[in-house]
């Protein structure tokens, strides 16, 4: 299958050529075109001073050097920089090592500028910076920056670093059973976590910048060998094609490349587990980490991805089918739930048993709103409710939530205003929508759930049938970078069927995702089915 071929909506948002974009890359908004980088030593730290406005967070230390009191400056910024990296490994080694006599020694065969760069220096990263747009990026992020006077080059030294937040467990996708550390918001970070899984040369992985402003760091990850050259190729596209102030989150990167934008449902998965980024890789999916969130985002995704968790792997195959049959059960209850209720008890009720419907008519007796309208401001009031439990404090956004829906729903059906059986499906359905493990499909049930209680409410169980028809054929139509959004079962490919909708043994996971991955699609061997051990007597009898 051809990937990112036939993209009609996507072709249309690319407006320039791309020579236009090839000449745009990379220009941030202080490009001026008149700064540039000078021989004199005071001249390149007053155009950095008037640069950054004088802040007081450029620390810019001068001193001299050598024998000939070469005159030297180091800058780097207060909290970008690693303070004990810069004192140990910058200032210490150019300010008191260079006064021994073996300096003395080794500068007099070469100059000062390369002496420092080559063998001064005790950082691991150091790098030679040409021109006036590399050094104040160099500064931003987080490195150190030697000026000797007399060179219009400069030295860069790796000394990122800073206050940040350590590995900590991921708060929107607990497991009882797997890995307990998360992604954090250095990219450095999460890309280490990912290779310490993945301890292979053929993990690869790509580095851009993007924001004319905030020149966000963005990299995109792939196992070299597994994943489809054509997708590579087509995400670095995306990526590079974005001109933007500024990328903030992978929120942003998100919204920017997906193929659809007109669609409640996602396309493009996001997740702040290591483990889960590593096992999408080893089945051809593209990683891509954005410098200061914890979500990663993987692509190309499916539909059935978004009711799948990494906790899945980690237990028995059995139980997770039967737990995964279970997440789809709730997911058809929390988006059919009030709809098939407002149906039913509004247009379809010789479908209800007697003794039931006795009951429900005698509920609604003093009700004075239809079904639709009773519905509609249980479900508000319970968004509500939930929204605000999210946006509150945590001590006390739980408790204002549960303790809200209880006081709510029992002033209601004591008011008169909504029937206790309306409260139990509300509640059911609010329950059932949790069940699912991607936060961002489950916003999209919530959303299309009122859209189904239209459809319900004007043309009863025919209205379900046609906005479900509506929705699977919606769905059909999506793709992510090329793959069908509702593989493997449309198209239907029977050797995937084993991690869709149920879960297999492990050792029937002879072969990757035939649409996602192309190359090397085996990833097991075919001995692997586990068998009862030899008996003594059989043994003795081969």
């Amino acid at each position: 299958m051809e990937v990112g071929i036939n993209m009609p909506f996507w072709n249309n948002f690319r407006k320039k050529t791309d020579k236009e974009k090839r000449d745009k890359h990379g220009e941030t908004l202080w490009d001026t075109g008149e700064l540039f980088l000078h021989c004199d030593l005071q001249e390149n730290l007053h155009q950095i001073r008037q640069a950054v406005g004088n802040s007081p967070d450029v620390i810019i230390r001068e001193f001299e050097i050598g024998s000939s009191q070469d005159q030297v400056a180091v800058v780097y910024i207060d909290g970008l920089a690693d303070k004990n990296m810069v004192s140990d490994f910058v200032l210490r080694s150019l300010m008191l090592d260079t006064a021994e006599e073996t300096f003395k020694n080794m500068v007099s065969d070469k100059s000062i500028f390369d002496f420092i760069k080559d063998n001064a220096l005790t950082v691991g990263e150091v790098k030679v910076i040409k021109d006036w747009k590399g050094l104040i990026l160099s500064i931003f992020s987080g490195d150190t920056v030697i000026l000797v006077n007399g060179w219009v080059e400069v030295i860069g030294s790796s000394t990122r670093g800073g206050e940040s937040r350590g590995i900590e467990e991921p708060s929107s996708q607990v497991v009882i059973r797997g890995p307990k550390d998360g992604f954090s918001e250095s990219i450095g970070t999460n890309i280490s976590l990912v290779r310490r899984r993945i301890k292979s040369p053929n993990l690869w992985f790509e580095t851009m910048k993007i924001g004319k402003v905030t020149q966000t760091d963005v990299a995109i990850m792939y196992v070299k060998g597994i994943v489809n050259d054509k997708l590579v190729q087509e995400v670095r596209q995306r990526i590079n094609d974005i001109e933007i102030d500024g990328i903030f989150e992978s929120g942003y990167i998100e919204e920017l490349i997906q193929d659809e934008t007109f669609s409640l449902f996602p396309t493009i998965y996001n997740t702040e587990r290591p483990d889960g980024v590593a096992a999408n890789l080893l089945e051809g999916r593209i990683a891509i980490f954005v410098d200061g969130t914890p979500f990663v985002l993987l692509a190309p995704t499916t539909f059935f991805m978004y009711f799948q968790s990494t906790e899945d792997y980690y237990h028995r195959y059995d139980i997770i089918t039967a737990i995964r049959l279970l997440r789809f059960v709730a997911f058809f209850i929390s988006f059919l739930g009030p709809s098939v209720y407002i149906a039913a008890i509004t247009f379809h009720q010789e479908m209800i048993p007697t003794p039931l419907l006795i009951n429900l008519a005698a509920q609604r007796e003093n009700i004075p709103f239809p079904a639709f309208v009773e519905a509609f401001l249980m479900e508000v009031s319970f968004e509500i409710l939930r929204e605000a439990g999210i946006r509150l404090p945590r001590a006390v956004g739980q408790s204002v939530s549960i303790v809200g829906g209880l006081v709510l729903g029992q002033a209601a059906v004591q008011a008169g205003i909504v029937s206790p059986a309306m409260v139990i499906v509300v509640a059911i359905t609010g329950i059932a929508s949790f069940a699912t493990p991607a936060f961002n499909m489950a916003i999209s049930v919530r959303l299309f759930r009122f859209v189904i209680m239209i459809f319900a409410a004007i043309f009863g169980f025919y209205g379900i049938a046609i906005s479900n028809l509506m929705i699977i054929g919606h769905l059909c139509s999506l793709r992510s970078f090329g793959i069908p959004y509702m593989a493997p079962l449309a198209p239907f490919i029977s050797a995937d069927q084993k991690d869709a909708i149920l879960r297999l043994p492990l050792w029937s996971f002879l072969t990757r995702p035939r649409l996602i991955s192309q190359n090397k699609i085996t990833r097991m061997e075919q001995d692997l089915k586990p068998s009862p051990p030899e008996k003594k007597g059989d043994r003795n009898e081969n």
